[in-house]
């Protein structure tokens, strides 16, 4: 694998504040939004993250890393819009929630890609990026994802029939 470069660092380091921060907002709130600090500092780690990512070009081209970028600002335009406008009706806060975790989703894809590939330093878990360990490991991530939005729309639909009684 090849050095990271300063923006790779950046890139890192962010990325981890945003996953940490997401993982806490989710437990300590069931879901992202834009209401509470926790969810605005993951958010705004998220978009930095993407954008960063976008001028990462270790292997030459546009690759997989930066499909996921795009999906990622996708995937935060979407659920701010559902968030701000409520353009999707009875059903925006489900957008957001599926649209903001799947965010999630996303930066778990190369953390666990280079997690594998890069460490231990100078003997990595993995040698290649063709590992099947790699095809698991995503087909995990995407079980976990389904499970948590799963949880999380059935504590939303829960709060809005419970709201909607008050």
């Amino acid at each position: 694998m090849p050095a990271i470069t300063p923006l790779g660092w950046l890139h890192t380091v962010v990325g981890a504040i945003a996953v940490i921060a997401g993982i806490v907002t989710l437990v300590r709130h069931k879901e992202i939004t834009l209401d509470t600090r926790l969810s605005q500092v993951y958010l705004s780690a998220t978009l930095i993250t993407a954008v960063s990512a976008l001028g990462i070009y270790q292997h030459g081209t546009f690759g997989p890393g930066h499909v996921l970028a795009v999906m990622t600002l996708l995937a935060l335009v979407v659920g701010t819009f559902a968030a701000r406008k409520r353009f999707y009706g009875e059903t925006s806060r489900y957008v957001q929630a599926i649209s903001y975790t799947a965010t999630l989703l996303f930066h778990s894809i190369p953390a666990v890609t280079d997690g594998l590939l890069r460490l231990p330093v100078g003997d990595p878990v993995l040698s290649s990026i063709d590992d099947p360990v790699l095809k698991i490991s995503y087909l995990a991530l995407f079980a976990v994802y389904l499970v948590v939005v799963g949880l999380q729309l059935r504590w939303i639909h829960a709060n809005t029939v419970q709201e909607a009684q008050a």
